[in-house]
């Protein structure tokens, strides 16, 4: 629901709480079918009657959860945090700052060339923590989804979100049932235009079912566009973008239903229509096409990554089903039995190789008794460094100094130490964890709210990390159960931005940059820089992050505040598309990025 002034919400939960009382008038009948949201839809029209039978839920739900539990659990994660985080010196560690609601519960999250950041999810059918709060068995209208930009250099408050709601649609439920589209739990990536490709979603019944849907998110209109549905139904796949700019897409339970992964593996756009290149390239009505490969993943959310040799590498939850597929010959081929068993969601990086592309990749997390890490390189598994303990649900990311952060995290899906759908958690899991340049891992500072299943983090243009995610938790310390606000941010600020003063990044080029050319950026503290990084946005969900990427840029002179540069060799080292540009300085203290876009059409 969009967030409406808080006395138009109070007049409306006046409305509900009258319509709910029984008054002097008809008799029962009469008055029960006044409840009946057909009925009201007839006298308040379709959009106000399903408000009402929103809040007349939320309602419902803070009976079984109050308020006062809720206000409660969150000012003791407060101090909880406070207390452990007393020890930890910012210039070592970074620390957790802002704490403020959400719209949405950010399910998925995707950072925008334009700075903003897409979060959507679902809208939630029970407001009790210790229940399933979003659709996943629900048919028909209630099963729908949500979308939120933030934007960043707004602030934190309200208005510094805006709805952007995905198209209306009918699904195939038998229903004929129009609803916003009830994309959660699809997968997702970027099209070189800087637009989001998004594929399948929830068609509901017994532990959800796969859709078959396609949009595009474009965040120079902010609007969402429909393409023609795919060949399956997609219920958790996986989307990643290859170097020729297409995206690929695997797994997914079926429209069969849960246990009912599919095999068949996609590409968007498909040949004969041409990439996404321009801002005005909107691609709508437009077709995926099967390939003649299989990926015949028995779970679902595998880990996908283009590397620098152009393979997609697809590293499945199974320990046996570890994957390259060629999209240009579309063909499969074996890779290594990875060393650990079945790992449930946790974290897969492609691991910052200098100059070239990534060609290896750190997969860990996904097992809470195993907290090694285990890295792919050359065709060879070997087990690297471990964390402190495992965990599973957590989050990965690339930071601009190349260093590696997790956050997030929980014992098992929506277990937190104390059992599923118990909100309270062990105190470890809201600790991150850094991974320094010799591969070594040490904790940190603990984030306000535990956040395990759903829960997602993406780098900020500025350096800091956003951190969200995790509906359970979000509800269960929501300050306002009744103001719309159902979700919450966290910042963090990295330990880069505790030791002095920032290089300044003052220009960088805004047109297209072809593969291995010079270039020049403009800054006024020339002189200090000694790096420039490339690192592509975040496009998350499930602990799936396959378009993360870090790249050094050779620096080829300095002459006044102008700083030569050379891009990436080719598009298997750098997929086309747009990407972060920081210049850092010896301490390894990141500028304040500015977008660039690699390759032409």
């Amino acid at each position: 629901m969009s967030r409406a002034p808080r006395s138009a919400v109070l007049s409306v939960l006046a409305l509900a709480a009258a319509l709910a009382v029984p008054t002097a008038g008809p008799p029962a009948p009469a008055r029960a079918a006044v409840h009946h949201t057909g009925d009201e839809a007839a006298v308040l029209g379709e959009d106000h009657a399903r408000a009402h039978a929103r809040l007349r839920r939320a309602a419902q739900g803070t009976q079984g959860y109050p308020q006062s539990r809720r206000t409660a659990s969150l000012a003791s994660l407060e101090e909880s945090q406070r207390r452990a985080n007393t020890g930890f010196d910012a210039a070592r560690f970074g620390r957790f700052t802002q704490f403020f609601p959400s719209p949405d519960f950010g399910v998925h999250v995707a950072l925008l060339p334009t700075g903003k950041v897409l979060l959507f999810s679902f809208e939630r059918v029970e407001a009790d923590p210790t229940k399933e709060t979003g659709p996943t068995n629900t048919v028909g209208r209630t099963n729908a989804g949500r979308a939120w930009l933030w934007d960043p250099a707004a602030g934190t408050g309200a208005r510094a979100f805006r709805n952007v709601p995905p198209p209306v649609v009918l699904m195939p439920d038998g229903t004929y049932s129009p609803r916003p589209a009830p994309f959660f739990c699809a997968g997702h990536s970027y099209l070189p235009n800087g637009m989001v490709g998004v594929f399948g979603g929830n068609v509901g019944g017994k532990g959800g079912s796969g859709a078959k849907l396609s949009f595009v998110f474009d965040p120079w209109t902010e609007k969402w566009f429909r393409n023609r549905d795919m060949a399956v139904g997609r219920w958790y796949p996986s989307v990643v973008t290859g170097a020729d700019g297409r995206q690929i897409i695997m797994s997914g339970q079926s429209e069969r239903g849960t246990g009912t992964p599919t095999p068949v593996v996609e590409r968007f756009p498909a040949l004969g229509h041409h990439v996404p290149w321009r801002p005005y390239d909107i691609p709508a009505g437009v077709p995926a096409e099967p390939l003649r490969s299989v990926a015949p993943f028995r779970n679902d959310y595998p880990h996908l990554f283009s590397l620098r040799d152009g393979m997609v590498y697809g590293l499945g939850r199974d320990a046996d089903q570890q994957w390259i597929f060629d999209p240009v010959k579309d063909v499969r081929s074996e890779l290594p039995r990875r060393p650990a068993d079945f790992r449930g969601y946790g974290s897969a990086v492609p691991l910052p190789a200098g100059f070239r592309g990534p060609d290896s990749v750190l997969v860990l997390g996904g097992d809470p008794r195993d907290p090694h890490t285990y890295r792919l390189s050359g065709g060879r598994w070997t087990t690297e460094e471990p964390r402190a303990f495992g965990r599973t649900q957590d989050g990965t990311l690339i930071l601009p100094d190349g260093t590696l952060l997790t956050v997030n995290g929980a014992l098992d899906t929506r277990d937190y130490g104390h059992g599923p759908f118990n909100p309270k958690a062990d105190l470890k899991y809201r600790q991150i964890e850094v991974r320094d340049a010799r591969g070594r891992w040490r904790l940190g500072p603990a984030q306000r709210l535990p956040r395990g299943y759903h829960s997602n983090a993406l780098v900020l243009p500025d350096g800091r990390m956003m951190v969200t995610g995790d509906e359970l938790q979000q509800i269960a310390n929501d300050p306002d159960i009744k103001d719309g606000m159902d979700g919450s941010i966290e910042l963090y600020e990295p330990a880069y931005l505790h030791r002095g003063a920032r290089p300044a990044l003052d220009r960088a080029p805004s047109g297209d940059l072809r593969y291995d050319t010079a270039f020049q950026v403009s800054s006024s503290t020339a002189k200090d820089v000694k790096r420039a990084v490339l690192l592509a946005p975040t496009t998350v969900t499930h602990s799936v992050n396959t378009s993360q990427r870090h790249l050094d840029l050779r620096l080829t002179g300095v002459q006044g505040d102008r700083i030569g540069l050379r891009t990436p060799p080719g598009a298997a080292d750098a997929p086309p598309g747009y990407y972060m540009l920081f210049l850092l300085d010896a301490k390894g203290v990141p500028s304040t990025a500015k977008w660039v876009k690699l390759g032409t059409p």
